[in-house]
C-alpha cells in the first residue's frame, strides 16, 4: 500500500517537472527578447527541475520494483505468463526513459546550471543549443513515459 502511495506521488511529481517544463519554461524562454532574461529563467528553472526530475524518477524505479515483486509473489509460478510480455515491455521503456531523463538532467542541464552558477560566460548560441537540446528531449520523456504509465496500469488489471 505505501508502495504503491509513494509510486503515484513520484509519478506525479515526474510527470508535472517534465510537463512544467514542456508548458510553461519553454514557452517563458521564447517569449524572452533579452538573452540575461533567458539565461536566468533557464537556470533558476532547471536548478529546480533537477533534483525533481531525477529524485522522483529513482522513486519510481525503486518502488516499481518493490511493486513487481510483490505481483510475482502473488501470481507466483503464473507470473510470467500472465504478465511476462507486458513487463518486458514495460522494463524496455523505463529503461530509455531512464537513460534519456539521466542524458536532459545529468548531460545537459545540470552542466548549463553548473556553468551559470561558476559565473562562467555563456553566449546566446550555446544557451539557445543546450535549451533545443533539453527541448528536444522533453516531449520524447513525455511520450515514453506515457506508454510506460499505459503499460503500467495494463500489469494492474
Amino acid at each position: 500500500m505505501i508502495a504503491s502511495t509513494l509510486h503515484l506521488v513520484a509519478l506525479t511529481a515526474y510527470l508535472g517537472a517534465v510537463a512544467g517544463l514542456w508548458t510553461i519554461v519553454f514557452p517563458s524562454y521564447t517569449a524572452l527578447a533579452g538573452h540575461e532574461g533567458r539565461l536566468k529563467l533557464l537556470a533558476r528553472s532547471l536548478k529546480v527541475y533537477n533534483p525533481v526530475q531525477c529524485g522522483a524518477l529513482g522513486v519510481l524505479v525503486l518502488t516499481g520494483a518493490i511493486q513487481v515483486t510483490d505481483l510475482k509473489d502473488a501470481y507466483r509460478g503464473s507470473f510470467a505468463q500472465a504478465f511476462g510480455a507486458t513487463l518486458g515491455w514495460k522494463l524496455v521503456l523505463a529503461f530509455i526513459l531512464i537513460l534519456l531523463s539521466t542524458y536532459q538532467s545529468m548531460g545537459v542541464a545540470l552542466r548549463f546550471v553548473r556553468r551559470y552558477d561558476g559565473g562562467d560566460a555563456i553566449t546566446p548560441g550555446e544557451l539557445d543549443s543546450i535549451a533545443k537540446r533539453i527541448r528536444g528531449s522533453t516531449l520524447p520523456l513525455l511520450v515514453i513515459a506515457a506508454a510506460t504509465v499505459w503499460l503500467g496500469l495494463e500489469l494492474r488489471r
